[in-house]
């Protein structure tokens, strides 16, 4: 049995399945709805039920806390349709033009940028560019079914030049994919990647001065976004806030000194919080969410792009609305690890999701 879903104020419509996961059914029918981990555990792709009944799957409290479901929210990446439904999505784009490819890709070349984040170049087959938006991701289809996900971390005009993907890896100990990259991966070695991914992609309709917030390795997409404008001669007024617990996690630092040099309308605040005697460091120190509020108290006009460690994505957007940024203005993605994914299995039951929602 199939259902009609409606997304408001777009008017955008498409079919899901009954037992369909609503955002695996928009993206294989183009519609752009907003998403990140795809697993239940970043609340990115959370939107209003106006109309129908659906099943809300497993997922963690604070993706969808059980106020929310009261009021009529859902996850759409592990909610099915139990009737036809009408859904609020003010972010909703026709990505129709950037088709998700499944694809071999060829390690091109691997180099360390500090002791914990790999350079990953992938060669892309010549014959079949990839079109993405700065900012979106690529999964890695691994054996065994799992998946690993990482942001783009080059603009998309590079593949102009050449037809490859930078991608920043972080090494997790233990980690079934990062053990790997940090241990046996070589040059050469064929890996297959599925994408592009995620609704995290600058909104070029707007003339508001942008928030750039990085931490760690959360600067991959970033650092795309910032060749993005750059490249296309975007001059809103932007600001980069990246944070690392010591100096070098800040490991592209000469190059944002660079590209604040040449792009006058960027300017950049590194923020180191657990910085070291040794580290001799002299910039600002804490948490790089909250440096952002020491220097701009009033976010009423802004845009934020928040990338990187959940919990300080989500400190950020609480902080944040409560300075007057629009709720709709703040654009983010997680940087979910396996850990936090397996933390949703045992949160909430489906069951007593199903029951709040489809009765609400």
């Amino acid at each position: 049995m199939s259902f009609n879903i409606t997304v408001q104020p777009s008017g955008r419509t498409f079919v899901a399945e009954q037992d369909e996961a609503l955002l695996s059914a928009a993206i294989r029918q183009g519609i752009g709805m907003p998403y990140g981990c795809k697993d239940g555990a970043c609340g990115s792709c959370k939107c209003k039920k106006l109309e129908g009944a659906v099943v809300q799957g497993t997922h963690q409290l604070k993706a969808l806390t059980p106020e929310e479901a009261a009021q009529g929210f859902i996850l759409t990446c592990c909610a099915t349709a139990q009737s036809d439904l009408v859904l609020e999505s003010r972010n909703v784009t026709d990505e129709s033009a950037f088709p998700i490819k499944k694809m071999p890709t060829r390690v091109a070349s691997l180099a360390k940028a500090s002791h914990d984040v790999m350079l990953v170049r992938l060669q892309l087959p010549a014959a079949d560019q990839f079109k993405y938006h700065a900012g979106q991701y690529v999964e890695f289809m691994l054996a065994g079914g799992a998946r690993r996900a990482y942001s783009m971390a080059n603009a998309p005009h590079t593949q102009a030049e050449a037809p490859q993907l930078e991608l920043h890896v972080r090494h997790t100990p233990g980690g079934k994919f990062t053990d790997h990259v940090f241990g046996a991966m070589k040059e050469k070695e064929i890996l297959r990647v599925e994408g592009p991914f995620g609704s995290f992609y600058l909104r070029e309709d707007s003339a508001k001065p942008m928030v750039l917030l990085a931490s760690g390795s959360g600067f991959a997409p970033i650092k795309a976004m910032i060749e993005h404008m750059q490249f296309k001669g975007i001059t809103r007024p932007a600001v980069l806030y990246w944070g690392g617990r010591r100096p070098a996690d800040l490991y592209m630092h000469d190059w944002v000194l660079d590209k604040v040099a040449n792009m006058p309308n960027l300017s950049y605040v590194p923020v180191v919080s657990d910085a070291l005697p040794e580290d001799a460091w002299t910039g600002r120190t804490g948490f790089v969410h909250n440096a952002v509020l020491a220097d701009i108290t009033d976010l009423s006009g802004h845009q934020v792009y928040a990338c990187g460690a959940p919990i300080v994505v989500d400190s950020a957007q609480a902080a944040y609305v409560l300075a007057g940024l629009p709720e709709d203005e703040f654009f983010a993605d997680s940087f979910v690890t396996e850990k936090d994914k397996a933390m949703a299995s045992g949160t909430v039951t489906a069951v007593a999701e199903a029951v709040a929602i489809a009765t609400s």
